[in-house]
């Protein structure tokens, strides 16, 4: 086997060669990069200490191409890193993800310093290419224009001992018009039912006791094996499967959003009350114009018939604002909707051109200052019913699972962090007893904040849990190594969509 032609082995680096992965975008992104480290450890690199900022032997850069300014973004990073790379001989220089996948050639022309372009669908290539760009002394561009091997069959490194994403589905059928990326990930995949609950089973042994579900239309899994109702019985196997305690999955599709769907989440234990239903638009018109396949009633309905199912569930959205030819009219049946449907909590966008989708050059592009109007009465809306839901938690008892890292002010104000059943995010009193992220502690809310809940008295309950003794040991282990460079991954419960993507992967 040559030295530029393998497929399966790579040269294993010395100990001493470090690696960072830096990403942005959505979720599937994030789960990516997951992938990479596990690739990179794999063959033989260590996680470079927390705050190197690119002092590594091989930065990789997971790129996301659903802004209009995600370029410009990555060539200022890349510049940056360019002094340092010369400073730095047999520094490599790595750049995949959506952007990469769109921009192909344009990277290297641009930033001939760069060693590695790879695509959305070929990432497992990653090692290989490192060793064949040093060997070859020259850039390697490598954009597979379909999917090669399923991610979820690569080695990976979890930033979670106690939760995990596992991938059902890549890919998208759908064809928004503000949104690239299934030009960019390709048509919808489907992975094997049998193979989903395997992994999921193998985490659970691992410690795991929370696993999100992910695709980037995560609720049409089923359209590539023709089983409609193929999602309702993956949610249903979940709930067979022994230790686990929380399944949630993100992020669904209301064209798919079945009564099959709703009837599982109701009547298997482990299948959280919590959903993110990415509504874009109230007004039928921008819904029509973003080709969406649902109009506000169809919407509208799905909600009431979660609630009907699960009363305190708690329901979130993506909503874009400013979408060109939107209307005074419009906004204001954005505005009837979210009133209606009462979000827990809302993430929202002003447009923004996304170059390679239709929307970018559609007629009646909104002024700035139009949108900006819009945008602060919306999440003004907003922000006054998160509020008044989060008040109706106030004197119910509920089980946290601890989180680490959740709660930014934890170390001055001596309390913990934890996610409820729905997902949302309590800060709660520190008990004398120990407790790990991963545990399960027992409190009754106390106050209502827009955008957390207090419970300020003294924890009724702690359960200590296989969950918190993974985290336990993991910690010891990496204890006694360097300390990783984060990439901003799931702790508990599903992560909140990133607020610099609007119609990519986190939002369908």
């Amino acid at each position: 086997m040559s030295s530029i032609d393998r497929s399966q082995a790579v040269d294993v680096p010395s100990s001493s060669k470090t690696y960072e992965v830096r990403t942005y975008g959505c979720q599937m992104n994030v789960h990516d990069s997951e992938r990479l480290s596990g690739l990179l450890e794999d063959a033989g690199y260590v996680r470079a200490p927390e705050g190197s900022d690119g002092d590594a032997d091989v930065v990789v850069f997971n790129t996301c191409a659903v802004r209009e300014n995600a370029d410009n973004r990555l060539y200022g990073n890349l510049g940056r890193l360019a002094p340092m790379k010369t400073k730095r001989p047999g520094m490599q220089i790595a750049v995949g993800g959506c952007l990469a996948q769109k921009d192909r050639d344009t990277i290297v022309s641009k930033a001939p310093w760069v060693d590695v372009v790879f695509g959305t669908h070929n990432i497992g290539k990653l090692p290989v290419l490192l060793e064949r760009a040093r060997v070859q002394e020259e850039a390697q561009v490598e954009i597979a224009e379909s999917l090669e091997a399923f991610p979820s069959t690569l080695p990976t490194r979890r930033e979670s001992a106690y939760a995990a994403w596992v991938s059902i589905s890549v890919g998208c059928n759908n064809t928004c018009t503000f949104c690239i990326v299934p030009a960019l990930r390709g048509k919808e995949k489907d992975r094997r039912t049998g193979d989903i609950l395997a992994e999921i089973e193998a985490l659970v042994g691992e410690g795991v006791s929370e696993i999100t579900l992910l695709g980037q239309n995560v609720n049409a899994y089923g359209s590539d094996i023709g089983d409609r109702e193929a999602f309702s019985k993956l949610l249903r196997a979940c709930g067979k499967i022994e230790g686990l305690e929380r399944v949630r999955f993100t992020s669904p599709h209301p064209r798919d959003f079945t009564d099959d769907v709703i009837a599982a989440m109701e009547e298997t234990p482990n299948v959280m009350p919590q959903l993110h239903m990415p509504m874009q638009s109230g007004s039928d018109t921008i819904l029509k114009a973003m080709r969406r396949s649902y109009r506000q009633e169809r919407f509208l309905g799905i909600i009431e018939k979660v609630r009907a199912a699960m009363p305190d569930a708690a329901i979130s959205t993506d909503i874009i604002v400013g979408f060109p030819g939107e209307t005074e009219e419009d906004f204001e049946q954005t505005m009837h909707a979210v009133r209606e449907a009462r979000f827990t909590n809302a993430f929202t966008f002003q447009y923004s051109k996304r170059p390679g989708t239709p929307a970018a050059t559609m007629d009646g592009q909104i002024p700035k200052e139009v949108v900006q109007a819009r945008y602060e009465r919306l999440v003004a809306l907003q922000e006054e019913i998160s509020w008044e839901e989060n008040k109706k938690q106030v004197g119910r008892t509920l089980d946290l699972m601890v989180a680490e890292g959740e709660g930014r002010k934890d170390g001055t104000t001596h309390r913990l962090s934890g996610r409820a059943p729905d997902n949302r995010l309590v800060h709660f009193t520190k008990p004398d007893e120990e407790v790990r992220p991963g545990d399960v502690v027992t409190v009754e809310i106390t106050y209502a904040a827009p955008h957390h809940l207090l419970a300020e008295g003294e924890v009724l309950k702690v359960r200590r849990t296989r969950a918190g003794d993974a985290w336990e040991k993991r910690n010891a282990t990496e204890a006694a190594k360097p300390a990783g460079v984060l990439l901003g991954l799931p702790k508990i419960g599903v992560p909140e969509p990133l607020p610099a993507v609007t119609g990519g992967c986190a939002i369908d």
